[in-house]
């Protein structure tokens, strides 16, 4: 059994709040000392938890106010899941507009990167995205329908797809799994892009996952990149 931390275990019991509900985006949630007493550890093992979980976004420390749970509006959360960055200027959240949005049976594929089997039914939706009024992406999300019931029609959905996941389903996006690879564009690509045949894309596959690592999105945008690049910072 591999070993953990006593402070990933308590990062672990505070994630369950968020998971069920008990803490809500924006919500201010008790002072270090309170939870070091409820859970009966040190204050400094309780800081360590929520270090982790501050640097990976789920909530926000405010000077003076206390600890926040994030919410998915946050500057800090919109730019932690879009890495495109314009060549001049500064970082902009893209506008959408949605082009469809179906429910089918899942493809082998949608169901390998979905942990379903092939031919349960998913939500699909085709969107095209703006970056200084010039449509720079074009995007299909793949959500398993199960978990996404009573999905709004096309024309509701909003810009920020995570917030609408967050606020309707409480499904929080924890982390994504990216893979890029240099692709011609086709001629989907071609219309909804407005480029030739053939122009250079970067195509970006993403597996998103919830607060308990499960999968519930799979997202494959095709970018063109002539003014804008694809940034992300190691450490």
């Amino acid at each position: 059994m591999e070993y953990k931390p006593l402070y990933a275990h308590i990062r672990d019991e505070l994630v369950r709040h968020l998971v069920d509900g008990s803490w809500a985006p924006g919500m201010l949630i008790p002072s270090e000392m309170e939870l070091a007493r409820r859970m009966k550890v040190s204050q400094g093992t309780v800081r360590k938890a929520l270090d982790t979980m501050t640097a990976d976004n789920l909530l926000v420390r405010k000077q003076g106010k206390g600890t926040f749970v994030a919410e998915p509006e946050d500057s800090r959360i919109l730019f932690q899941f879009f890495r495109l960055v314009p060549d001049d200027g500064p970082s902009v959240f893209p506008q959408s507009t949605v082009i469809d949005s179906e429910t089918g049976a899942a493809s082998a594929e949608e169901a390998s990167a979905l942990e379903l089997t092939a031919g349960d039914p998913v939500r699909r939706i085709l969107r095209i995205r703006r970056l200084a009024e010039r449509c720079v992406l074009s995007e299909t999300l793949c959500l398993p329908a199960g978990r996404f019931c009573d999905f709004p029609a096309h024309d509701q959905i909003p810009n920020n797809i995570y917030q609408l996941f967050s606020t309707r389903w409480g499904i929080t996006i924890a982390q994504a799994e990216e893979r890029l690879k240099a692709i011609p564009a086709g001629e989907e690509d071609a219309r909804l892009l407005s480029c030739p045949v053939g122009t250079p894309l970067l195509r970006i596959h993403r597996i998103a996952r919830d607060l308990e690592g499960k999968a519930v999105e799979l997202r494959v945008s095709h970018c063109l990149t002539e003014s804008i690049h694809y940034a992300v910072n190691l450490r």
